[in-house]
């Protein structure tokens, strides 16, 4: 996905520490994970497609996959690499260097993995690149990050690469194509510049319904939070035409557009998945080096937290998430990803009814969703504290957040979105040493504190709600302590849960 990209997402650690001995509680089950089916594109176990002999694709990434204006599976890949590859993420310009490639496939048949037909070429054997660099702009590449047919024009959203160190855009733009995937168009009027409302879209996900085409973005980078736009299908060329999701409901203009779903949102992917009726995403998290997934009953929202469904202890450096086009009509979704090294696709399939996150706002309230001594993420820590594994201090499961210390405010924390005007209850099991006088649960923005539960000691694990309206569409929540005169003072937290009251 670029030459000097930074890694996929890492593999994390933290620190445990154990702050009473108590019997363990039982430990929750753990959801269903994605698992390989056969290597997708580049080189590797499982290559079934056999791209380095058949198109000069030695190595690539992403695969962002739609039903294209011909009834087939339209796969597009980023930062392409022939002969010359370094056998380790990007390789040198030298190595055959492509931007992005486009590959067909009719093959509807995924269990055994999903087969490639034919690739756009520029000569026999030769994957051709599609997008070229804008003479305009300093640009190091350009990585497509969506597609979408109408009719019979195929659509790619597409982020123009400024740097990777840090990640940064000049713009994201629409290119489209009218011959089948040969030859497309990127026309300069049609791009959100990388400032003002546009900045929230240089990476995209589309989804046609209802005679719109949905358009979710987020800005540069995988940090931040996820917006919404739409746009009546035949005039997806028309940017003046898309409304965006905002506070009050949608408008023309993207300054106004808030977060359908917050976090650390990476590369993502959406569906409308008619056997669960519900909307699909699948993100990046590098908070936790997985991908997630999050569900929805309306592409507004409310979205569930991101339930983990591949981790990057098990496929190191992995990064994107791209849902095949069938997947929106069977309870067994597959996707393409993407792992750095090697730097190559892969085809997932996972069993979504056995994997639906729970109707939880927050991503992993009962601090389960992860492996032993993997960090804080998606929670973050002020001061000293983190997450016990195993020690038996848990109100269920098998793990908790703790916060200790003799002086200072210490707390555990998420952010994420909501909708404006929208009332919510916020509950979770808080338990404390004797000493603690100055304990705090609740949720603040960056106007200051929403709403608060004041707490004592809490000698065993104690419910406490908060409800409140949000008044804006990104808030925090915390559960902290201030330890006070030099008192050695914990505080541990578990089974925390935001929903619509």
């Amino acid at each position: 996905m670029g030459m000097n990209r930074r890694l996929g997402a890492a593999l994390l650690s933290g620190v445990v520490l154990a702050v009473s001995g108590i019997v363990p509680a039982a430990a929750a089950p753990a959801p269903t994970r994605a698992e390989p089916v056969a290597l997708l594109a580049g080189q590797g176990v499982g290559d079934v497609n056999q791209t380095r002999d058949r198109f000069a694709v030695h190595a690539t990434d992403l695969g962002i996959m739609w039903r294209d204006g011909r009834g087939r599976t339209a796969i597009m890949f980023g930062d392409t690499y022939g002969a010359g590859w370094g056998g380790n993420g990007a390789g040198p310009e030298t190595a055959d260097w492509r931007l992005n490639v486009l590959a067909h496939a009719t093959d509807s048949n995924l269990a055994d993995g999903l087969r490639i037909d034919s690739m756009v070429t520029d000569r026999p054997g030769h994957a051709a690149e599609l997008l070229h660099r804008d003479p305009s702009v300093a640009e190091v590449t350009v990585i497509p990050t969506a597609g979408v047919s109408v009719g019979a024009r195929d659509v790619v959203h597409y982020m123009s690469i400024r740097g990777w160190n840090p990640w940064t855009t000049n713009y994201a733009g629409l290119a489209y194509s009218d011959d089948g995937g040969r030859t497309w168009v990127k026309d300069p009027a049609l791009r959100w510049p990388n400032s003002g409302g546009a900045a929230r879209f240089q990476l995209g996900a589309f989804v046609k319904d209802g005679g719109y085409v949905y358009l979710f973005g987020t800005p540069q980078g995988r940090f931040g939070a996820a917006h919404l736009a739409r746009v009546p299908e035949q005039r997806i060329l028309e940017l003046g035409a898309y409304e965006y999701w905002t506070a009050s409901g949608w408008q023309h203009g993207a300054d106004g557009a808030v977060p359908v779903f917050g976090g650390q949102v990476g590369e993502l992917s959406v569906q409308y998945n008619t056997v669960l009726r519900r909307w699909v995403a699948l993100t990046l998290d590098e908070s936790r080096a997985a991908i997630v997934l999050r569900t929805a009953p309306a592409p507004t929202g409310p979205w569930t937290g991101g339930r983990v469904v591949v981790r990057g202890s098990d496929f190191p450096a992995l990064y994107g998430a791209f849902l095949h086009p069938d997947s929106a009509h069977r309870n067994e979704i597959y996707f393409a990803m993407s792992q750095w090294n090697p730097y190559h696709v892969k085809l997932m399939r996972l069993r979504l009814d056995e994997s639906l996150p729970e109707p939880n706002l927050l991503s992993d309230g009962g601090f389960e969703d992860r492996p032993v001594n993997a960090g804080t993420g998606p929670w973050a820590v002020t001061g000293k504290g983190g997450v016990d594994y195993g020690k038996g201090l848990a109100h269920t499961g098998s793990n908790n957040a703790w916060v200790r210390e003799s002086s200072g405010w210490h707390a555990v924390t998420q952010q994420l979105a909501v909708r404006p005007g929208q009332r919510y209850r916020l509950s979770g099991w808080v338990r404390t040493s004797a000493t603690n006088t100055d304990g705090y649960f609740g949720v603040r923005r960056a106007a200051g504190v929403l709403a608060e539960h004041k707490f004592g000691h809490l000698g065993e694990y104690t419910k406490l709600t908060v409800e409140f309206t949000a008044d804006t569409s990104e808030i925090e929540v915390f559960g902290g302590a201030w330890a006070l005169d030099g008192k050695d003072t914990w505080m541990q937290l578990d089974d925390v849960l935001l929903a619509p009251a």
